[in-house]
């Protein structure tokens, strides 16, 4: 365009802004088209950018964008929705809009500073308030005027957008893109265009499914931009043109563009934004009637059964296209798996999604169908038939179910429903098929999650324990090779969730920490050995410090088991044959450097001194605990291990006295040893908060068990390590003689420990 041509613009903006004085005064039919024929001229002509001439800045700067604005508003009166007589004029005034703003923030900032995306959404607006409660499953009528203003609108929307965050913010203010899907979704509803018509194919047909098609594909566009996110054949197949097969192209990847922008929009917003997880739980839909159901049943409802779309088969697409499509589809089911998860992980949701309506039916529709999901996938397995029930089979379904039961497993009496009747999936979840070498990653990581979230209520609830002893659950996982070196480059995670069932257990029950100690098949290692191997070859702090605690549990719970008097009873037996297992330098040094590593979390620091103290009480364990004191550690813990539910004190804050010569770790001392890791605790006396004065006094009661079955230089050096800090300590506390609570159980230790010592002549 020259720069003439463009003096001929500038005369058409005064023309259109006379009309609009004009208009106001009268409202007559052939002011309104002088409006329709000016407009179109001035946005055909804002379709390009002229290289010599910047018209659309010059044009911006005129009262063009005001105009535009108030004859849209004019073009309306006191309707929502624009008369058959009025659809040319606003459908060319809107057209001006998108092109004025296309790739232009100056002109997109005139437009927001007179309101015209404003506008254009109350036009949309008004579209939307015309849809039916509920929405019908066919098309929203409208003519083929009114479909180009729609789409128009959402053209405008999108242009003066995208890429500029002033429109974007308004539009989000205004919940645009509610409006939008909500719109869209009832113009063009997915495979709508496949159901029969009563007319014939013909060019209406034609011109009214590609602007339905259209306004679909700038909906999405729009909503990512706002974000930043039957088998019977349809007639116009028997004989397509060239035209048809177009269209027919058009619309099939129109229907895919819906599923796949719906899909990855849910799936975002279910992990980044709260409300809208709350939202998903709550939310009631109509997909096909007027009776509500859940929308979490319909995506439930798409995961299982949705499928491949027949039209994909149709000659006119190649393989690879196909093929795109298929791969394409799956990941959208996983996208939905993910917002599921995500869903159950939200622990407002919890009354939601656990139900406890019919006895039949312990924790609601949803959590009777995860749990069938887990239990046909076993079936199918077993029976070696993945086709004869619908969804049986599949590992993703398994994964959903195991991983969203696992989230939303926080009460014990949720744990006890899904291992008591009806559902008893102990069974299943100790099925052998969860647990092979070709069992997919993501589905070992699902059902042991699962596992660890209900082995940690086992001392809340006795049939926790007992049912997942009787399907050997411990001997199970020990026998997988999910602990073995060969896992260990992708199943970090899987090994630690594997940890934690054999930590809880082991804890709970005497049987389970038997079947982890002693191996029921003597060809392999017991899970024990493998998991004291997996701490020394791994580089994971979280499974070092929670495969130590493991040992702890175990070591817990057979000092503390009931003893029989009879010689011939076996679980004594097998007791006493798991207490000579566990009393090695290896079990020591684990425990000790739990303790050395430990600096910043006194849960981990107590839990190594009670598991010493108690090995402390053998005669074989005192010497091979005093040897470990002073063994060096790998490192310190940098980051939290997880913390169970029996857990209560809390992490560290702040510094501890250090012993001259330490190196420092964020304001805490860096132990060489156990022996300097205790040193810490008991000199915690200026910040108690640190160290509570329980683990201090546990200490203090360790170091008095040491010397029961201990002698010679090494106990000696112990001794004169700690006995000048519990000296300081004594005087510490007679100098305050109004202590906080715990002092008075401290002094007591103290007195006690110093008592021993100095009665107990050193070594020569």
């Amino acid at each position: 365009m020259t720069s003439e041509g463009l003096i001929d613009l500038i005369p058409l903006e005064r023309q259109l802004h006379q009309l609009t004085a004009s208009i106001r005064i009268k409202d007559e039919d052939e002011s309104w088209n002088k409006v329709a024929s000016i407009s179109q001229e001035l946005a055909n002509n804002l379709r390009s950018r002229d290289p010599l001439v910047d018209k659309h800045t010059i044009l911006g700067k005129t009262e063009l964008p005001q105009t535009l604005t108030s004859l849209l508003s004019l073009g309306l009166r006191d309707s929502h929705l624009p008369g058959d007589s009025r659809t040319a004029p606003i459908l060319e005034l809107l057209r001006v809009g998108a092109n004025l703003c296309m790739d232009h923030d100056e002109n997109r900032a005139a437009l927001l500073e007179v309101g015209f995306p404003q506008s254009v959404m109350s036009l949309l607006e008004g579209y939307a308030e015309t849809i039916p409660t509920p929405p019908y499953s066919t098309p929203l009528p409208l003519s083929i005027p009114h479909l180009k203003i729609v789409r128009t609108s959402i053209g405008v929307l999108l242009n003066a957008s995208i890429g500029y965050d002033a429109v974007k913010f308004r539009l989000i203010s205004l919940e645009a893109a509610m409006t939008i899907i909500k719109l869209s979704s009832t113009i063009y509803p997915p495979t709508s265009w496949t159901l029969p018509h009563k007319d014939p194919i013909n060019e209406e047909y034609l011109e009214e499914w590609t602007l339905r098609s259209g306004i679909s594909n700038w909906a999405w566009r729009t909503v990512s931009a706002l974000k930043d996110v039957q088998d019977e054949k349809p007639s116009l197949l028997n004989d397509p043109t060239e035209e048809n097969q177009n269209l027919f192209d058009s619309l099939v990847q129109t229907d895919f563009d819906f599923m796949e922008e719906s899909c990855t929009i849910i799936e975002s917003l279910s992990l980044d934004v709260e409300d809208f997880r709350l939202e998903l739980a709550r939310a009631m839909c109509y997909p096909t009637s007027s009776k509500a159901i859940p929308c979490l049943t319909v995506i439930l409802d798409f995961i299982e059964y949705g499928t491949y779309s027949p039209l994909w088969a149709n000659p006119m697409f190649e393989d690879v296209e196909r093929k795109n499509k298929e791969k394409a589809f799956d990941i959208c089911k996983a996208a939905l798996i993910k917002a599921i998860v995500e869903v159950f992980a939200e622990e407002k949701n919890e009354e939601i999604l656990w139900t406890n309506d019919t006895i039949e039916q312990s924790g609601g529709p949803f959590v009777a169908r995860l749990v069938q999901w887990i239990k046909r996938y076993v079936e199918a397995q077993e029976i070696k038939d993945t086709s004869s029930i619908a969804g049986s089979g599949r590992d993703d379904m398994a994964i959903c179910a195991s991983l969203s039961l696992g989230n939303l497993i926080r009460k014990a009496p949720y744990a006890t429903a899904l291992l008591s009747k009806p559902y008893s999936l102990a069974p299943v979840l100790a099925s052998s098929h969860f647990f092979s070498t070709s069992t997919d990653i993501k589905l070992k990581h699902g059902i042991l999650g699962l596992l660890k979230h209900l082995s940690q209520f086992s001392k809340l609830s006795s049939v926790i324990p007992i049912s997942l002893a009787e399907v050997g659950i411990i001997d199970r996982i020990s026998a997988s090779g999910i602990w073995d070196e060969k896992s260990d480059a992708m199943a970090d995670v899987i090994q630690l969730n594997a940890i934690g069932v054999a930590k809880h257990m082991c804890n709970a029950s005497i049987e389970h920490t038997i079947a982890l100690v002693l191996p029921s098949d003597p060809t392999r290692p017991s899970g024990l050995s493998q998991i004291l191997a997996l701490i020394k070859r791994s580089d994971s702090v979280s499974i070092r410090s929670e495969g130590s605690r493991v040992l702890v549990n175990v070591v817990k719970s057979l000092w503390f088991a009931e003893r029989s008097s009879d010689p011939a009873d076996e679980k004594q037996k097998k007791r006493e044959q798991c207490v000579a297992n566990v009393l090695t330098q290896e079990c020591a040094n684990t425990l000790t450097a739990l303790i050395g590593r430990s600096n910043k979390y006194p849960i981990l620091v107590n839990e190594g001194i009670v598991a010493v103290s108690l090995l402390c009480t053998h005669r074989l364990g005192g010497p091979l605990v005093l040897n470990a004191l002073t063994v060096p550690v790998k490192n310190t813990l940098p980051a939290p291990p997880s913390i169970s539910v029996e857990d209560t004190l809390s992490p560290i804050n702040g510094a501890v006295p250090s012993p001259e010569g330490s190196s420092r770790d964020g304001g805490l001392p860096v132990p060489r040893h156990a022996l300097d890791m205790l040193v810490y605790v008991l000199r915690n006396i200026e910040n108690p908060v640190n160290f509570p004065y329980e683990v201090r006094v546990n200490t203090c009661t360790f170091f008095l068990q040491l010397q029961r079955h201990t002698a010679g230089p090494s106990l000696d050096h112990v001794r004169d390590t700690v006995l000048p800090v519990i000296q300081d300590i004594k005087q510490e506390i007679s100098d305050y003689p109004e202590g906080v609570d715990g002092e008075e159980k401290l002094l007591k230790a103290v007195n006690l420990l110093i008592d021993s010592w100095t009665r107990k002549q050193p070594s020569v």
